[in-house]
Protein backbone atom coordinates (compact mmCIF):
# COMPACT_ATOMS: atom_id res chain seq x y z
CA UNK A 1 0.00 0.00 0.00
CA UNK A 2 1.44 2.90 -0.98
CA UNK A 3 -0.19 6.25 1.02
CA UNK A 4 -2.07 3.70 3.37
CA UNK A 5 -4.89 4.88 5.27
CA UNK A 6 -4.26 5.96 8.60
CA UNK A 7 -5.91 5.65 11.77
CA UNK A 8 -4.12 7.56 14.70
CA UNK A 9 -4.50 8.17 18.32
CA UNK A 10 -2.59 9.50 20.94
CA UNK A 11 -0.96 7.18 23.20
CA UNK A 12 -0.31 6.93 27.49
CA UNK A 13 -2.35 10.38 27.69
CA UNK A 14 0.33 12.88 26.52
CA UNK A 15 -0.18 16.23 28.47
CA UNK A 16 -0.51 18.43 24.84
CA UNK A 17 -2.87 16.60 22.14
CA UNK A 18 -1.33 15.36 18.67
CA UNK A 19 -2.40 15.53 15.47
CA UNK A 20 -1.89 13.91 12.09
CA UNK A 21 -2.94 15.15 8.81
CA UNK A 22 -1.69 14.06 5.26
CA UNK A 23 -1.71 16.43 1.89
CA UNK A 24 -0.40 14.95 -1.13
CA UNK A 25 0.80 12.18 0.39
CA UNK A 26 2.61 14.01 2.94
CA UNK A 27 2.32 13.40 6.62
CA UNK A 28 2.69 15.60 8.85
CA UNK A 29 2.44 14.79 12.42
CA UNK A 30 2.73 17.08 15.48
CA UNK A 31 3.44 15.27 19.01
CA UNK A 32 4.54 15.42 22.63
CA UNK A 33 4.99 13.04 25.28
CA UNK A 34 7.16 12.00 27.65
CA UNK A 35 9.55 9.59 25.62
CA UNK A 36 8.98 5.95 23.77
CA UNK A 37 11.20 4.20 26.30
CA UNK A 38 10.57 2.15 29.33
CA UNK A 39 7.40 0.74 30.81
CA UNK A 40 5.57 2.94 29.68
CA UNK A 41 5.26 4.83 26.16
CA UNK A 42 3.74 8.45 25.66
CA UNK A 43 3.69 9.50 21.86
CA UNK A 44 1.18 9.90 18.92
CA UNK A 45 0.96 7.09 16.71
CA UNK A 46 -0.38 7.26 12.97
CA UNK A 47 -1.23 3.55 11.88
CA UNK A 48 -2.75 0.34 10.64
CA UNK A 49 -3.43 -2.92 10.78
CA UNK A 50 -0.82 -5.30 9.29
CA UNK A 51 -0.86 -9.40 9.29
CA UNK A 52 1.95 -11.89 8.42
CA UNK A 53 5.51 -10.36 6.78
CA UNK A 54 5.83 -6.85 5.71
CA UNK A 55 8.31 -4.16 4.94
CA UNK A 56 7.45 -0.37 5.54
CA UNK A 57 9.28 2.39 4.06
CA UNK A 58 9.43 5.92 4.60
CA UNK A 59 11.43 9.56 3.51
CA UNK A 60 11.35 11.66 6.77
CA UNK A 61 11.81 14.90 5.71
CA UNK A 62 12.32 16.92 8.47
CA UNK A 63 12.05 16.75 12.09
CA UNK A 64 11.92 19.65 15.32
CA UNK A 65 13.40 19.19 18.13
CA UNK A 66 12.29 19.81 22.09
CA UNK A 67 15.00 17.36 23.34
CA UNK A 68 17.81 15.96 22.79
CA UNK A 69 15.62 12.40 22.96
CA UNK A 70 12.49 13.64 20.80
CA UNK A 71 12.30 10.59 18.55
CA UNK A 72 10.64 9.90 15.31
CA UNK A 73 10.15 6.64 12.99
CA UNK A 74 8.57 3.22 12.29
CA UNK A 75 6.61 1.99 14.94
CA UNK A 76 5.27 -1.63 15.47
CA UNK A 77 3.45 -2.66 18.56
CA UNK A 78 0.79 -5.11 19.28
CA UNK A 79 -1.88 -2.90 21.05
CA UNK A 80 -2.47 1.03 21.95
CA UNK A 81 -1.70 0.08 25.27
CA UNK A 82 1.28 2.33 26.81
CA UNK A 83 3.43 -0.88 27.68
CA UNK A 84 2.72 -2.75 24.62
CA UNK A 85 5.58 -4.76 22.89
CA UNK A 86 6.61 -3.30 20.40
CA UNK A 87 9.96 -2.56 17.61
CA UNK A 88 11.03 1.19 16.62
CA UNK A 89 13.73 2.22 13.93
CA UNK A 90 14.06 5.74 15.63
CA UNK A 91 15.21 8.75 14.08
CA UNK A 92 16.11 11.96 16.20
CA UNK A 93 16.40 15.44 14.98
CA UNK A 94 20.34 15.62 14.66
CA UNK A 95 23.62 13.81 15.01
CA UNK A 96 24.47 14.92 18.41
CA UNK A 97 26.22 12.14 20.85
CA UNK A 98 23.57 10.09 22.69
CA UNK A 99 24.56 7.20 25.05
CA UNK A 100 26.71 4.74 22.85
CA UNK A 101 25.63 6.57 19.47
CA UNK A 102 27.35 8.91 17.39
CA UNK A 103 24.04 9.24 14.62
CA UNK A 104 20.66 10.12 14.32
CA UNK A 105 19.42 6.39 14.27
CA UNK A 106 18.67 3.90 16.56
CA UNK A 107 16.61 0.49 17.12
CA UNK A 108 14.67 -0.19 20.13
CA UNK A 109 11.88 -2.45 21.64
CA UNK A 110 10.11 -3.65 24.19
CA UNK A 111 9.90 -7.58 24.55
CA UNK A 112 7.42 -7.88 27.48
CA UNK A 113 4.67 -6.17 27.91
CA UNK A 114 5.18 -3.27 30.41
CA UNK A 115 8.24 -4.27 30.80
CA UNK A 116 11.79 -2.42 30.05
CA UNK A 117 12.74 -0.99 26.77
CA UNK A 118 16.38 -2.08 25.03
CA UNK A 119 18.06 -0.15 22.35
CA UNK A 120 20.48 -1.38 19.45
CA UNK A 121 23.14 0.87 19.31
CA UNK A 122 25.18 1.74 15.98
CA UNK A 123 28.19 -1.50 15.82
CA UNK A 124 30.71 1.69 15.77
CA UNK A 125 29.68 4.93 18.01
CA UNK A 126 32.89 6.53 17.10
CA UNK A 127 33.41 6.86 13.34
CA UNK A 128 33.12 10.48 12.06
CA UNK A 129 31.27 11.35 10.25
CA UNK A 130 28.35 8.80 12.08
CA UNK A 131 27.49 5.35 9.92
CA UNK A 132 24.30 6.36 10.21
CA UNK A 133 23.77 10.40 9.76
CA UNK A 134 20.36 12.25 9.79
CA UNK A 135 21.04 15.38 7.37
CA UNK A 136 17.47 15.73 6.35
CA UNK A 137 15.53 15.77 4.26
CA UNK A 138 18.11 12.88 2.73
CA UNK A 139 17.01 10.25 5.70
CA UNK A 140 14.93 7.09 4.73
CA UNK A 141 14.23 3.98 6.76
CA UNK A 142 13.08 0.79 6.57
CA UNK A 143 11.42 -2.10 8.28
CA UNK A 144 10.50 -5.47 7.50
CA UNK A 145 8.94 -8.63 9.06
CA UNK A 146 9.82 -11.88 8.07
CA UNK A 147 8.24 -14.85 10.75
CA UNK A 148 9.83 -13.27 14.04
CA UNK A 149 12.84 -11.18 12.89
CA UNK A 150 12.89 -7.46 12.52
CA UNK A 151 15.34 -6.39 10.30
CA UNK A 152 15.87 -2.41 10.28
CA UNK A 153 17.78 -0.31 6.96
CA UNK A 154 18.93 3.47 6.32
CA UNK A 155 19.34 5.05 3.43
CA UNK A 156 20.01 8.50 2.24
CA UNK A 157 18.66 8.17 -1.35
CA UNK A 158 15.66 5.73 -1.17
CA UNK A 159 17.63 3.02 -3.35
CA UNK A 160 20.78 2.24 -1.45
CA UNK A 161 20.45 0.62 1.84
CA UNK A 162 22.64 0.23 4.58
CA UNK A 163 21.54 -2.60 7.22
CA UNK A 164 21.22 -1.37 10.74
CA UNK A 165 20.07 -4.25 12.53
CA UNK A 166 18.12 -7.80 12.92
CA UNK A 167 16.63 -8.51 16.22
CA UNK A 168 13.87 -11.57 16.79
CA UNK A 169 11.10 -11.06 18.49
CA UNK A 170 7.75 -12.72 19.23
CA UNK A 171 4.96 -10.81 18.51
CA UNK A 172 0.80 -11.46 17.71
CA UNK A 173 0.65 -12.10 13.46
CA UNK A 174 -1.80 -8.83 13.14
CA UNK A 175 0.14 -5.73 14.14
CA UNK A 176 -0.40 -1.98 14.26
CA UNK A 177 2.03 -0.66 12.25
CA UNK A 178 2.94 3.21 11.41
CA UNK A 179 4.46 6.17 12.85
CA UNK A 180 5.70 7.17 15.99
CA UNK A 181 6.70 10.26 17.31
CA UNK A 182 7.53 11.65 20.94
CA UNK A 183 8.45 14.99 21.95
CA UNK A 184 10.65 13.85 25.19
CA UNK A 185 9.19 17.14 26.72
CA UNK A 186 6.03 16.54 28.02
CA UNK A 187 5.23 20.11 27.62
CA UNK A 188 6.16 21.26 23.95
CA UNK A 189 5.48 19.39 20.80
CA UNK A 190 7.77 18.26 17.63
CA UNK A 191 6.76 18.26 14.07
CA UNK A 192 8.04 15.36 11.99
CA UNK A 193 6.96 15.12 8.03
CA UNK A 194 7.23 11.88 6.29
CA UNK A 195 6.72 11.04 2.64
CA UNK A 196 6.20 8.45 0.80
CA UNK A 197 5.78 5.89 2.99
CA UNK A 198 4.87 2.00 1.65
CA UNK A 199 3.75 -0.76 3.63
CA UNK A 200 3.31 -4.01 1.97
Amino acid sequence: MTNPILHHTDIGNPAKTGTTSINNGVIEITASGADIWGASDQFHFAFCEQSGDFQVTVQLESFSKADLYSKAGIMVRETLDAGSKHVFMVAFPDNNLRNHNNGGIEFQYRKMTDGECLAIYPENDTDVPPLYPVDYPQVWMKLTRTCDRFDAFFSQDGSNWKPYSSYELKLTSTLLVGLGITSHNPGETVTAKFNKLVIK
